[in-house]
């Protein structure tokens, strides 16, 4: 009987400290899980969120209005297979950034600019007309961005006329002015925070949109299902239009540049600017006349005015500075590789795919519930227009819903606007080697896009907006081709993307005579795509991935040639 009561007390349950100091464990760990998050959301997100906004711009908006109106849910797969692709590359450019230290038009410069032989050849045959697409690229895209900001402003303000709306749109490079440059060593925060306020702006005014109208979910999750549609002649072209329209050519030059940032050095020290020196003289001045004080703090003003047009000898040294081709340099630490490359990578899938898929999807949802399956049907023959759009979601829904809808579209012009010119300024810093301020650089960039968008706008008019932005986004995926083959060729190489594992003592990373590869020893065992040598750490593609990435640029070369085909013969849609 003395047994009994032993037994129970071995089933009841453990006494009150060990539970508390239990549960004060795990909260403990989700506590340090949370901060870990936090903090790198807080230093690592932002090229992401940046790339992204290239993939939901006024272009995609056209284009997912046309296929929803025409072809209902049938063109979601295209959405998604696109937004796929453009993760995917985007990826690669992001490897290459971290990697290398250097964005995409300056490896391709060093790739065609000072060959062994045949110099002029390469410069004039190849460098330089990949140049003119790049800028055929970016113009197209201004194009799209600037129009469909016009379109949102006429929507919100009816008497404004559509040039007036260009015109306006085209001023915000003063804001990219005034937000610094991007491009810099280190990023700007203040840019990055103000294209994620405009990306959420579009994601919450689209899912309140959504949310107001009957969509029926089972046909549109059956959309991201491959089907026969998609090879109708008419879908296969809008198709390409989608392609061309999500994965931008622009955003790859971008992703590249923003990705050789160091996000984690606390000691970057920050360029000193005439007026702050002369505000900080003027502080301790008290006696001195409100007169003389003004005088001072206008010579600061002017002196800062003329900063940002002329070069200072510092930059002119780092651009003569900058090496001629890839063996005369060297690759960034392996340590900054480590605690960059794979933030970056999550932060650039994650954007894409939970930002630019999702808008993209919900849009050609809205114009397939509306216009194709809803009261606003009008045959395949009439595809919908952005005006279109906002005035039948004007008269079903209600005014709220029109007035989040030009929100929406306004937020992803100016966002994705912002980002072209900046991306302008890293395609001429890279391929020209341009010798000009920052300032002069984005606002030649915003000229080339601002002419053609005004003549548009004036001899057009809003008929022949929309068939505009169709044809551009078509223009951009018939450039695709030569932007990608070179990044594919570059993060493919082990001679490029190789890193010593510890620092050399010289500037040439040719190949050595015998490489012998050993098993990797260290974290990096983890990815496949990563191989050590006895001296260096690979960081190219490996087969796979080098394999999957002349596939993506084979289908989008075959879809290219379909649509130049179908246009040649008359039959485009």
């Amino acid at each position: 009987m003395t047994t009994a009561p032993n037994q129970t007390n071995l089933d009841l349950p453990p006494v009150d400290g060990t539970t508390t100091s239990t549960k004060k464990h795990w909260i403990d760990r989700l506590h340090h899980a949370g901060w870990t998050v936090f903090r790198h959301a807080q230093k690592h997100t932002g090229v992401g969120i940046v790339c992204s906004v290239a993939y939901f711009d006024p272009g995609n908006w056209g284009v997912d209005l046309q296929a929803g109106s025409q072809y209902g849910y049938s063109l979601l797969f295209i959405v998604l297979l696109s937004g796929l692709f453009a993760a995917f590359l985007q990826v690669l450019a992001c490897r290459l950034g971290v990697v290398t230290g250097l964005d995409l038009a300056s490896h391709c410069r060093m790739l065609f600019y000072d060959r062994p032989r045949h110099k002029k050849l390469w410069r004039w045959g190849v460098l330089y007309p990949l140049y003119v697409l790049a800028e055929l690229a970016i113009v197209s895209t201004d194009l799209a961005e600037l129009l469909g900001s016009a379109i949102a402003l006429s929507l919100l303000f009816p008497a404004l006329p559509l040039w007036a709306g260009v015109l306006i749109t085209g001023a915000d490079v003063l804001l990219v002015l005034g937000l610094g440059n991007p491009l810099h060593a280190r990023p700007a925060k203040v840019f990055e925070w103000v294209i994620a306020v405009l990306v959420f702006a579009v994601l919450i005014c689209m899912a309140v949109i959504i949310g107001k109208i009957n969509v029926a979910w089972g046909q549109a999750f059956d959309g991201f299902v491959p089907s026969q549609t998609i090879f109708g002649s008419g879908a296969l072209y809008t198709s390409v239009g989608i392609l061309g329209a999500t994965v931008m050519p622009h955003s790859l030059f971008l992703g590249s540049h923003l990705a050789t940032q160091d996000r984690l050095s606390k000691n970057s020290p920050i360029p000193d600017s005439p007026l702050s020196d002369k505000v900080r003289e003027l502080e301790p001045i008290e006696v001195a006349s409100r007169r003389e004080r003004s005088q001072h703090l206008g010579q600061a003003i002017w002196r800062q005015l003329q900063s940002w047009f002329v070069v200072s000898r510092a930059e002119l040294e780092a651009l003569n500075a900058r090496p001629k081709s890839h063996k005369h340099r060297e690759n960034n630490p392996l340590e900054f590789i480590r605690s960059h490359l794979y933030h970056a990578i999550v932060d650039v899938v994650s954007s894409l795919l939970g930002f630019a898929v999702i808008i993209n999807a919900l849009i050609l949802i809205l114009a397939s519930a509306v216009f194709y399956y809803g009261s606003g049907a009008r045959g395949s023959e009439s595809p919908a227009s952005l005006f279109d759009a906002h005035t039948l979601i004007n008269n079903t829904i209600g005014q709220a819903a029109a007035l989040l809808f030009a929100l929406a579209l306004f937020a992803s012009g100016q966002s994705a606007s912002l980002v072209a010119t900046v991306a302008g300024q890293s395609v001429s810093e890279g391929f020209l080697n341009w010798k000009v301020s920052p300032v002069v650089r984005r606002l030649l960039t915003r000229m080339i896009g601002l002419i053609p968008s005004m003549t548009v706008a004036i001899v057009v008019g809003p008929n022949g907006v929309n068939l505009l932005l169709v044809a551009s986004q078509v223009i951009l995926s018939i450039i695709l081709p030569f932007i990608i083959f070179p990044l594919i060729y570059l993060t493919s190489s082990s001679r490029i993307m190789r890193v010593h594992k510890t620092a050399p003592e010289h500037t040439d990373i040719s190949p050595p005579a015998e490489a012998s590869f050993l098993p990797a020893l260290s974290s990096l065992d983890s990815d496949p795509e990563i191989i050590q040598t006895e001296d260096f750490v690979d960081f190219s593609s490996g087969k796979f991935m080098t394999s999957l990435g002349w596939l993506i640029w084979l289908v989008i070369v075959v879809a290219n040639v379909y649509v130049l085909v179908t246009l040649g013969m008359g039959q485009d849609s």
